[in-house]
């Protein structure tokens, strides 16, 4: 595509509305004969992937995507990450009560198949098998009967005779009379070549392919995504079922709404798989998210889960909560995996998610029919308020495992950052919203965290959280922009504070022979009495003087305020930050602490009532018009 005709494309996009809508997204499909509800897939869609997440193989053997080729005498499985049918989540919360697996083997001489399962607990049990002497397709079939708390199933291969070549493992069901259409939106900012890949990891498996009917890719930022030659390459690949979409940076919930505003105009029956930019994304999620939300007795949420991108083999959670009360997203459901290998440990036990993030997400059409698009909040704790309040009008969650994406690993990301910003400000709008919060229990919790930050000499993150309580406290006014001043506000007054700058560790600004490395003890038993003594100590300088350094994970409060001077490496492991004691600037962070919690103790509850009458404003779709610029469509004449 030369220049000229990529800006008349852009040019177009910007202004785009549901009228410019893929002639695909338009229409119900018919469902063919039998679904597939996943397929066998043998190696990942990165050499960063251990094949082991998706078969586990005994002898020599050759991969391909969709291939598997076994040597004489070897054997595998498929009870590995993306191998496991997920049973318990497909009879729990889908109209599913049997799967085919089929399969086209070639075989030399002869073969053992079996079509094996577990329970809770992970006893192994098998449930079909079949001894094969000839080539050719072979199916084996299993009921969906004794799963409901926990339990998956696999396949087990052993080549016995000779050379035992697998491929088109397809694990089907009856389809239902029509399948829904569905739409990607992807969000990004300034992420161009990260989203590239993504676009083009959609466009690389023609199945998947053909089962999207639109793909958005909305971009808020000014490295461009449509200037990257990887995303060039693959815009014909789409035909006409990419859009392209430019617009002010109105952060995740912005760029996500955006998708989901599109799509429920073109098509109030098509769903949305919302996706970030920056994933390494496995096109198989795609079927498997899409599938099982076809399938689900009631409109359902499908999310999938996350894999760490610098550790690829381990799971962030199995599903996740929310605890209203203590200002706390990403908590882990009881019983779910965390940070956990599944090259070593699969999860057998039923989850039941509270919501999912926005990583990779299917959302109904039904739930934008019903309760209408996100709340403008910009950035954190969007995907968590739109989940809370599907479930509020009847509408769950489910975090289906074995289906995932791989995205950077929260470990790496500091806390202290202007992101603390928008997680303050949020989690009490989302508190307010869909709880009644306890303004004492709130002040107290608040002023015991602000506290540690200051002992720990953590100024700015202080001052950036104090900002996020403030602007709450402005009410629902503070989000009439859609967060672009705040963000503006949030980034630049931390530059006020030495200890937010991240410095190279062979640079910095102390002399690197002056520092003395210091590890921590174990946590304080008392932890409030410690506290009240550190913030003493520190007041009147009773600490340990010297620079000192503090390695990442020894950064507690508590061990920190033992000095006057530190360096402490940044979790990004990529630099270090210096904090030093400041009792002046302590002392006016402190003051307008107990300004701002008395302020908050006083008007939260008026707050609360205020926040929750302007959601109907904030989420409609004229709110979101003015904040893209888009003009209303014209009402037909009476």
């Amino acid at each position: 595509m030369d220049q000229s005709a990529t800006q008349a494309v852009t040019e177009t996009n910007a202004r785009a509305t549901a009228v410019d809508a893929p002639a695909t997204l338009r229409s119900d499909h018919r469902a063919p004969e039998r679904l597939v509800l996943q397929r066998g897939i043998f190696t990942g869609p990165s050499a960063k992937v251990s094949d082991e997440l998706y078969a586990v193989v005994k002898g020599r053997a050759h991969r391909e995507r969709q291939l598997l080729r076994l040597d004489k005498g070897a054997s595998a499985h498929t009870n590995s990450y993306f191998g496991r049918f997920a049973a318990s989540y497909w009879q729990r919360w889908t109209t599913v009560t049997q799967v085919r697996v089929s399969m086209v083997l070639d075989v030399a001489a002869k073969a053992k198949v079996r079509l094996v399962a577990s329970d809770i607990a992970g006893h192994r049990r098998i449930i079909d098998t079949a001894q094969v002497t000839e080539s050719g397709p072979l199916t084996l079939t299993a009921p969906l009967d004794q799963y409901v708390d926990g339990g998956a199933m696999w396949l087990e291969f052993d080549a016995v005779g000779g050379d035992l070549g697998i491929a088109e493992v397809s694990w089907t069901t009856a389809a239902p009379d029509h399948i829904r259409p569905v739409a990607i939106a992807i969000c990004t900012f300034n992420r161009a070549e990260d989203c590239a890949h993504t676009v083009a990891a959609l466009a690389s498996d023609e199945v998947v392919l053909a089962a999207i009917d639109a793909v958005y890719v909305v971009d808020q930022g000014t490295d461009l995504v449509e200037n990257r030659p990887r995303y060039q390459e693959v815009v014909p690949v789409f035909g006409d079922k990419l859009r392209y979409i430019r617009q002010p940076n109105l952060g995740g919930a912005g760029g996500f709404t955006r998708g989901l505003y599109e799509v429920s105009a073109a098509n109030e029956h098509a769903d949305v798989i919302l996706m970030d930019d920056d994933i390494l994304c496995e096109p198989e999620t795609v079927l498997r998210l899409n599938a099982f939300a076809n399938m689900t007795v009631e409109p359902t949420l499908v999310g999938a889960q996350m894999l760490f991108l610098l550790n690829p083999d381990y799971l962030n959670v199995g599903a996740e909560e929310v605890h209203l009360q203590d200002l706390r997203h990403g908590q882990k459901v009881p019983k779910a995996l965390r940070n956990t290998s599944m090259l070593k440990r699969n999860q057998e036990r039923r989850v039941d998610a509270g919501y999912n993030a926005w990583w990779t997400c299917l959302i109904p059409a039904e739930v934008v029919a019903k309760i209408g698009l996100p709340v403008p909040i910009f950035f954190q704790w969007d995907d968590v308020e739109y989940g809370i309040r599907a479930r509020e009008n009847g509408f769950v969650t489910v975090t289906l495992p074995n289906a995932a994406v791989w995205h950077a690993d929260f470990y790496w990301k500091d806390y202290d950052d202007w992101a603390r910003y928008f997680s303050t400000r949020n989690s009490l709008i989302v508190g307010s919203l869909h709880t009644d919060l306890d303004a004492k229990a709130i002040s107290r919790k608040l002023f015991r965290e602000l506290s540690e930050q200051l002992v720990a000499m953590q100024y700015g993150l202080v001052h950036t959280t104090l900002q996020g309580i403030e602007d709450f406290l402005k009410g629902p006014k503070v989000l009439q922009d859609g967060g672009i001043d705040a963000l503006a506000a949030a980034r630049s007054s931390r530059a006020d504070y030495s200890e937010t700058i991240k410095h190279p560790a062979s640079t910095p600004p102390v002399r690197s022979g002056d520092i003395q490395l210091r590890r921590a003890s174990g946590e304080p038993s008392r932890v409030i009495l410690v506290l009240i003594k550190r913030a003493i100590n520190q007041w009147f300088g009773r600490t340990q003087h010297g620079v000192i350094g503090v390695t990442r994970e020894d950064a507690y409060w508590w061990h920190v305020s033992l000095f006057d001077h530190v360096v402490v490496t940044d979790a990004s492991q990529s630099g270090v930050r210096v904090r030093q004691r400041d009792k002046a600037r302590a002392r006016k962070l402190l003051l307008r602490t107990i300004h701002v919690l008395r302020r908050l103790r006083r008007e939260l509850p008026a707050l609360q009532r205020e926040y929750r009458a302007a959601v109907p404003e904030l989420t409609s779709r004229a709110n979101w018009e003015r904040l893209y610029g888009i003009e209303s469509p014209a009402k037909p004449q009476a």
